[in-house]
């Protein structure tokens, strides 16, 4: 869980431990594990927690997983070509992305790295390589899902 999204305003963003006990609240362990890895690690970026994790467990294979809403302006991510470069990415269908999200820059500027038929094995694939993920879509916003937790917990951002 990152403390602050370099690209996002903080005007109404709970704090970063109040979004943490949140985020664990709704994780389904063991499949997800939230972790505060960021905030240890002091990294700001994605590309250089990325590189810190594969740095620190250099047997692990990692899939970055992002929404299609973000495949759209991850071009504006700090150094975003190297992140494809250090792992493959798994781009999950987000309702209304969809088109958009397969026109935007970095997928045409990365279409011969797309693996149509490898998502299953998308992490014994060598970076650069991402799939789309098409499948259940969800309409509820991360905003939305953040809103209401159990516990009467708050969290906009």
């Amino acid at each position: 869980m990152s403390p602050q999204n370099p690209l996002k305003s903080t005007e109404g963003m709970a704090p970063f431990e109040a979004r943490l006990r949140a985020a664990r609240a709704v994780a389904a362990p063991p499949y997800v594990r939230v972790s505060d890895i960021e905030a240890r690690l002091g990294t700001r970026y994605t590309v250089d927690t990325l590189a810190a994790l594969l740095q620190r467990y250099p047997q692990d294979r990692f899939v970055w997983l992002m929404g299609a809403d973000n495949l759209i302006q991850v071009n504006r991510w700090h150094r975003w070509r190297l992140l494809f470069d250090l792992v493959p990415v798994a781009v999950v269908d987000r309702p209304g992305y969809t088109y958009a999200a397969l026109a935007s820059r970095a997928a045409t500027a990365l279409s011969s790295c797309r693996r149509k038929r490898a998502f299953g094995r998308l992490a014994q694939q060598e970076p650069p390589a991402w799939a789309f993920v098409f499948g259940f879509r969800d309409w509820t916003s991360s905003t939305a899902l953040r809103r209401e937790r159990p516990g009467g917990l708050m969290v906009e951002g």
